[in-house]
């Protein structure tokens, strides 16, 4: 909101020298956000001066210019010649001059130059070269504006080009402020300044008449109230749309980002921003009959004053008369009844219509505009009469205009609910110590009503009943009044202290972990690349299901892309994307993570719910677990995926491509971070080449996958050569990990090692040889590891060669080479009875 201090000033007073800054400041100290100042781009020297002759010549270029002679009065040079192109004045006229030294907005700063073969000096200024309209007919006449200044008189000051504006943000629920009026009483609520209502009116003399037929037939309504609650009209006749807008209405309008369209638009413009209430004016001429307020029909249509012919849409609200739609209610008027200089008789609308259906209808066209922006965050019910009388005074004052007996209105009991505000409730929420006359004070000063609440039995009560202004839609509860107090008495004296937090509390075992993981695979080097969590049916069943097999997937009602409207059952659809994004610019070795939640819906179970629980208070545990049961499996899953060369080509060292290896890597950096021990067995999968996947397993369970994309996959995502990935259900690995042993004790003893080759089949899993040497060796054995897997001469058909490296240690002695022989043969023994393995020789 543009807020123009000459404006202001008629309704707060604001001291004559503050400065544009120092208004931003009291604005900002009730809860506004400061934009922007803006001011006109103009500096002098600029004059009124008088044509005292001027001679025409023809150029050849076929142009006619008028050399001039221009009194600019005595204390700025006397007559000076100028060159001027335009030819809609006459010797005698006023007019603003523009002398060497000045700067029109541009900038375009003015000097003496030589033009058609004269020096020219200065410029005769049209209104569009002074910033106050985009039409250029010519040269700005001040007779025609109604101006008689004297010869050498400042025009800036003469034409308000010298006032300044101050631009604020206003918050959706603070509507009121989208208007003089309500920025006006904030300035008041911030300085103390006295405040004057510009809607503080007799009511007799608002009311509009009687004659016009005026309904509303709402056969539809939305939330199951009328679209409009209150419409009034007023007829102003025998105006004269030819008569100039004044300058100090210009002026104004375009400090708050308004164009100047012609003086009877202009005046329900400059009402709108004064009071903030939307008005339309109509052609009383183009109407055909009474208006009626009603729904649209299926299939009508409405030219809007835009020019653009829209479909309607049944939820749209319209304004009709007896030809049909002549306007979309609250957004805005249609073509047919629009006035233009033609107009004679004009038809004055203000009204309240219903924000849902305003701010729908707005969205719905694709056509915000400044009503649309009024109505949808709510306007005063008390305020229409006001305006539409303001708007026809106006009309009266500037168009010349008759006011007459003739009009009509609708409107409705404004019924404004009360609140409770409990004693002692305000202090506790805000942290500071008001007193009971700060706190009624603070509501009094916003224009609310208040009363002893009447259960109390005490003489003054355990609290106040509080009834909120009109123009106020915004405070609907004892958290928002509470709000205000604060507000009114300064945010700066609520304490800025932290809380101290209860013992025991801080992040849960499952977000420690995930940090963990995280932090621990940032720190081997991955990068973490969080992507958005949507993706193709396609890639949900050929990375979310082993087989790549159809899998229920959950699609978006309403996605942001209409090629990925389902929510992943993987995280390797985005680290494709991410790694291909990487590529494309020409960053080919990649080692990517991300850490995120996928989508697992079971089969046959419908999910979401049109339950909304009220807001304002926690709901019971019943319909928490109704809310939770309607929203899918969230799982929290890890995903790594490599490519190119995980080392760069060195000086006497080649490149080393990522391999399954770099994978395995991962794996157990995940591992040792989450505190568990993670077995790789071989497997197939349906995305991954076939003999280079295996299923990863904690405890017995699988919890994910690690391997080589297909071929096929890649060239897919345009991915050049191999890729590796892995894919691990994080929350799962958590929860196998259990209790984490943050340190243990460490034996000082030495270790005895030992190498043992056990042949099996080469179907067997290593994994499992693995568990059955480390479960016969009970607990001398602290580690053992794969270091080789051969298969070759020496061994049968469909045999293999594992080779481990065991560690032994005792936490009370040296161990002896028998006493660990002993503990590998017995873990040789287990093996041998589950896999019939032998002892290589």
């Amino acid at each position: 909101m543009r807020v123009p201090l000459s404006w202001l000033r008629e309704y707060v007073d604001v001291a004559a020298d503050a400065a544009p800054e120092e208004v931003l400041a009291a604005l900002v100290s009730v809860g506004f956000e400061e934009e922007d100042i803006h001011r006109f781009e103009i500096s002098g020297p600029i004059v009124v001066g008088e044509v005292l002759s001027f001679e025409e010549e023809p150029q050849k270029n076929g142009k006619t210019i008028r050399w001039c002679q221009v009194d600019v009065g005595p204390s700025n040079g006397g007559v000076r010649g100028i060159v001027c192109g335009a030819s809609n004045f006459a010797v005698g006229d006023r007019i603003v001059a523009t002398l060497p030294g000045s700067v029109l907005p541009g900038p375009f700063p003015i000097a003496a130059r030589k033009t058609y073969g004269h020096v020219s000096d200065g410029m005769i200024a049209s209104a569009r070269e002074l910033g106050l309209g985009d039409e250029h007919n010519g040269i700005l006449v001040l007779s025609e504006l109604g101006i008689d200044a004297e010869v050498g008189t400042d025009a800036i000051a003469l034409l308000h080009l010298n006032d300044v504006a101050v631009e604020i943000n206003v918050t959706p629920d603070r509507g009121y402020a989208f208007s003089l009026r309500g920025v006006a009483r904030e300035y008041s609520h911030a300085t103390g300044a006295a405040f004057r209502d510009p809607a503080e009116r007799d009511f007799a003399e608002l009311q509009p008449g009687s004659g016009f037929a005026i309904s509303v037939d709402d056969r539809n309504p939305i939330r199951g109230n009328a679209g409009a609650r209150e419409f009034v009209a007023r007829v102003v006749r025998d105006v004269d749309p030819s008569r100039p807008t004044p300058p100090w209405m210009i002026a104004r309008l375009s400090l708050a980002g308004m164009r100047s369209l012609g003086v009877l638009i202009d005046i329900t413009n400059y009402v709108m921003l004064e009071l903030g209430n939307p008005i339309h004016g109509y052609d009383l001429d183009k109407l055909q009959g009474g208006i009626v307020v009603r729904r649209a029909h299926e299939g009508e249509r409405l030219t809007t004053l835009d020019g653009q012919q829209r479909t309607l849409h049944v939820e749209d609200l319209l304004i009709t008369d007896g030809s049909g739609p002549i306007g979309l209610a609250g957004v805005m008027g249609g073509g047919t009844t629009e006035m233009s200089d033609d107009t004679r008789n004009v038809l004055i609308e203000a009204a309240v219509f219903d924000s849902v259906t305003i701010a729908r209808t707005a969205r719905r066209h694709k056509l915000p505009s400044e009503a649309s922006k009024r109505f949808e965050r709510g306007v005063d019910p008390l305020i229409p009469f006001v305006a539409a009388r303001r708007v026809a005074d106006l009309m009266v004052e500037l168009a010349g205009g008759t006011l007459t007996d003739e009009g009509g209105a609708l409107y409705a009991e404004v019924e404004i609910p009360g609140i409770d505000l409990p004693r002692g409730f305000t202090q506790g929420v805000v942290g500071v110590d008001y007193s009971d006359d700060e706190i009624t004070g603070a509501l009094q000063t916003i224009g609310a009503e208040i009363t002893p609440s009447a259960d109390s039995g005490a003489e003054q009560g355990d609290g106040w009943f509080v009834i909120p202004p009109s123009w106020r839609p915004d405070l609907t509860d004892k958290w928002t009044l509470v709000e205000e107090v604060a507000r009114i008495h300064g945010l700066d004296r609520i304490p800025s202290e932290l809380p101290t937090p209860p013992s025991g509390r801080g992040y849960t075992a499952l977000q420690q972990g995930r940090r963990r993981v995280a932090d621990a695979l940032a720190a081997a080097g991955f990068v973490e690349t969080p992507a958005f969590p949507f993706t193709t049916e396609e890639q949900n069943d050929l990375h979310g299901s082993a087989t790549g097999e159809r899998l229920p997937s959950i699609r978006l009602a309403n996605p942001l892309d209409g090629q990925a409207p389902y929510l992943r059952r993987s995280l390797l659809p985005g680290l494709l994307q991410t790694a291909h994004r990487n590529i494309s610019r020409g960053l080919v070795d990649l080692a990517i993570f991300e850490s995120g939640s996928v989508f697992t819906p079971e089969q046959g179970v419908v999910y979401g719910t049109d339950f909304i629980p009220p807001l304002g208070r926690r709901p019971d545990d019943e319909t928490l677990a109704a809310l939770n049961a309607s929203i899918p499996p969230q799982p929290r899953h890890v995903a790594v995926l490599l490519t190119g060369s995980m080392t760069p080509r060195q000086p006497g060292r080649p490149a080393q491509p990522a391999s399954l290896g770099d994978a395995l890597d991962a794996v157990r950096v995940i591992g040792v971070a989450a505190g568990v021990e993670i077995d790789v067995a071989q497997t197939s999968r349906a995305a991954l080449h076939p003999g280079r996947a295996g299923v990863l397993s904690v405890r017995g369970e699988e919890v994910g996958y690690v391997g080589e994309l297909h071929p096929q996959v890649s060239a897919d995502a345009d991915l050049p050569g191999r890729a590796v990935v892995l894919e691990l259900d994080l929350d799962r690995v958590l929860t196998l990990a259990g209790d984490r042993v943050v340190a243990a004790s460490l034996s000082t003893f030495p270790a005895a090692t030992q190498d043992v080759s056990l042949v099996v089949g080469v179907e067997v899993p290593a994994s499992e040889v693995r568990a059955a040497l480390v479960e016969g060796a009970g607990d001398l054995l602290e580690a053992a590891r794969l270091v080789d897997d051969y298969r070759g001469e020496g061994l049968g058909e469909g045999q293999k060669s594992l080779s481990f490296a065991l560690r032994f240690r005792a936490p009370d002695r040296t161990l002896t080479a028998a006493e660990a022989t002993e503990a590998k043969l017995a873990g040789v023994a287990v093996a041998t009875e589950r896999f019939a393995a032998t002892i290589r020789d």
